[in-house]
């Protein structure tokens, strides 16, 4: 690489943080990257870290020794993220969204990658800690969010088919009961897809009763897996606590109210911020 300025290699410090997320980087990969002494790049990032951390967009761990380096954690303050989530129930709150059945429509804003890599680094954040060591979902509408919570997490996905794929090779399929409607569907995952006792984060768009989300948990126990988290980024708060299927979770936002009668729709921010 040619010699940069420090302006232009605190710039290109951070792009090469920012895209490696819980990766521990030696300092002597900047050092051969920009032929600069360790005691410069220390310097840098000292005012990468305090930019990070004062401007909400994460922390820049340090480790001293031999084997040490720098490592960008993706967190996001819980007043940034409530201001987020707040204008999110705003969205969810537009009229037009409901639909016939009593149903929301959610799928232009889970196509917005801005929206989701914010949800994505909410849901990061409220498992900042754990050991995980992949994220799932049911495809397909829960997809965009996985990908960006495990964007996140510098993780892969694992991703649960409805029907399953030849392409996807040997699976393990099971039944679940829909928490809702009571009705029984399958799901099913490539034997390939998950090693056996790995900790897994399963993510989704929206729960209602959590048979989906009930689904995964049993079929992780196929693998001898373990539920690290569940994250979700609507619940819905038309199901009574003794009807929902799952009661461990993390939700950024809450419908109290859905009613295509009136048109009238009550979102508020979820349990993640109960805590």
């Amino acid at each position: 690489m040619k010699k940069l300025k420090r302006s232009q290699r605190l710039v290109d410090m951070t792009q090469f943080l920012l895209e490696r997320p819980h990766e521990l980087l030696p300092l002597s990969i900047f050092a051969d990257r920009y032929g600069a002494a360790k005691s410069s790049i220390s310097e840098d990032l000292a005012i990468i870290k305090e930019v990070f951390e004062g401007e909400g967009i994460g922390e820049l761990q340090t480790l001293a020794g031999a084997a040490g380096g720098v490592r960008y954690i993706p967190v996001m303050p819980k007043d940034m993220a409530l201001t987020f989530v707040q204008r999110l129930c705003v969205q969810l709150e537009q009229t037009d969204r409901i639909l016939p059945g009593g149903y929301l429509y959610m799928s232009d804003l889970l196509g917005l990658p801005s929206l989701m890599e914010q949800a994505g680094k909410i849901i990061a954040t409220a498992f900042y800690g754990s050991e995980i060591d992949v994220v799932m979902t049911v495809e397909t509408k829960g997809i965009p969010l996985a990908y960006a919570t495990a964007a996140q997490l510098g993780l892969p996905v694992v991703l649960v088919r409805r029907d399953h794929q030849v392409t996807e090779g040997s699976a393990v399929s099971i039944n679940y009961v829909s928490g809702s409607h009571k009705s029984i569907h399958t799901m099913s995952l490539s034997r390939r897809a998950l090693k056996e006792k790995s900790r897994v984060l399963i993510v989704d768009d929206f729960m209602k009763a959590g048979g989906t989300v009930r689904g995964m948990v049993d079929l992780l126990g196929e693998f001898n897996a373990e539920v690290a988290g569940v994250g979700v980024l609507v619940e819905s708060g038309a199901v009574e606590t003794e009807e929902r299927l799952l009661h461990d979770y993390v939700s950024l936002v809450k419908l109290s109210e859905v009613d295509s009668k009136e048109r009238r729709i009550s979102a508020h921010p979820g349990n993640y911020f109960s805590s």
